[in-house]
């Protein structure tokens, strides 16, 4: 039925072959796929309903399905446990090792998100603006400032084909880790940290023009200080902060979304970080 369907919408010969493939090979790509989708931006944003998600798994499991086919074969022939005979203990293993690799997948592009999140609420914190709540895009609160940066990244990233390179990084990653086989314990250690390393350099990175603008503020307020002692220097000053901010937003926000959309290709491009 499913080689039927598959030549009904002129989908691959490679599809076809589902139904000489154990299924058991086609659930592991889906655990896989399912855990990269719930982290992946704009398809994992928990304002989507759970079924819009599993419809997303399902459509990213047979677009990588005819590039995984021969890999599934290979592993079906070499008798791998669990994708081969489909015994229950060696299938469940099989079944989490997808699931930790696509994990894998999932954080090394939502670190990137996240670093956008960092540097919305750094450059908030910085600015004065930090008080001013935003709209919940995320679990966890941030000020307006960040949920404008995220909406926009979120934003500019589906709009630059998101989904055709979540494809592409799915089917490359069987290249670095086979099929139904958990990574070395140790790989995933230093591959967390320089994740998590890289994500705060590029919020630091993002946030930087709002905090050398803050800086300089401090440092001219401080100025004004020791000249006037007797003027309420922090009232004069909140306004021409609070707009400070709101104009540097303006005039860097472009620069900033595609210097982070940049790290983010190369997130999706190399996301265990071997190039």
């Amino acid at each position: 039925m499913i080689a039927a369907l598959a030549r009904l919408f002129g989908a691959s010969e490679h599809i076809a072959r589902v139904g000489e493939t154990p299924i058991h090979a086609l659930v592991a790509v889906f655990a896989r796929v399912g855990a990269v989708v719930a982290l992946l931006p704009g398809f994992g944003e928990r304002t989507l309903p759970a079924r819009v998600k599993l419809a997303a798994a399902v459509m990213f499991t047979m677009a990588i399905w005819p590039a995984v086919v021969p890999l599934a074969e290979e592993a079906v022939a070499a008798g791998r446990p669990g994708l081969a005979d489909g015994a229950p203990i060696p299938l469940f293993r099989a079944l989490m090792a997808e699931a930790a690799v696509g994990l894998m997948l999932g954080i090394a592009v939502r670190l990137t998100v996240m670093a956008l999140q960092l540097a919305g609420a750094i450059a908030a914190q910085a600015t004065s603006v930090s008080q001013i709540a935003g709209a919940q895009v995320t679990p966890d609160p941030m000020p307006a400032l960040g949920a404008l940066l995220v909406v926009a990244g979120i934003a500019l990233a589906m709009h630059l084909g998101l989904h055709v390179k979540a494809v592409a990084l799915l089917a490359r990653s069987y290249s670095v880790a086979p099929l139904g086989e958990f990574p070395l314990a140790a790989d995933v250690g230093r591959w967390g940290a320089a994740r998590a390393g890289a994500a705060f350099d590029l919020a630091v990175s993002l946030a930087a023009p709002f905090v050398v603008a803050s800086f300089a503020y401090n440092l001219a307020l401080g100025a004004i200080n020791r000249a006037m002692p007797q003027l309420m220097v922090a009232f004069v000053g909140a306004p021409a902060i609070t707009a400070g901010a709101l104009f540097l937003l303006w005039i860097c926000a472009p620069d900033l979304l595609a210097h982070w959309h940049t790290r983010l290709d190369a997130a999706l491009a190399d996301p265990f970080g071997i190039d």
